[in-house]
């Protein structure tokens, strides 16, 4: 598959890989700063605004466009297939990292409060950073793959 859609894929890896490296630099250590109850409040807050568009567009558009992009590799041996199946692949691992780590903290975050913080932080952090250098790997190769 030549054309938008890898674009679009390592576009997308990129940009979601660059809001979960804003986390893991910014928002998680300024967060680490403040008293239990208030830390927890802000993060709860946060994750009720990033399931709204555009956040929401992203995140899953990208996984549709990696998809669509794996599927179009697989078909057209005139791709450099290798590489943006690869790409394909780091995104959706951190994307799937997502649903089945980082989303289960947040709601468990938001049902048990304060209580959570200190264990949720780490752990959270810790599926962060994964999922950040999944998604930047994942742009390198779908952008490198769509080079003239």
């Amino acid at each position: 598959m030549t054309g938008w859609v890898p674009v679009a894929a390592g576009v997308g890896s990129g940009l979601v890989g660059g809001f979960y490296v804003a986390f893991s630099a910014v928002v998680i250590p300024a967060l680490r700063r403040r008293p239990a109850e208030e830390a927890t409040a802000t993060m709860v807050a946060i994750n009720e605004a990033a399931v709204r568009a555009p956040f929401m567009v992203l995140f899953f558009g990208t996984a549709a466009a990696c998809g669509a992009t794996t599927v179009g590799a697989m078909i057209d041996p005139r791709t450099d297939s290798l590489l943006r199946v690869a790409g394909s692949a780091a995104y959706l691992a951190g994307w799937a990292s997502t649903l089945a780590v980082n989303v289960p903290l947040n709601n468990r975050l938001a049902r048990n409060g304060a209580v959570q913080w200190l264990g949720y932080q780490q752990s959270w952090a810790r599926a962060n950073h994964v999922r950040a250098l999944l998604s930047i790997a994942g742009a390198a190769g779908l952008l490198l793959s769509t080079r003239p």
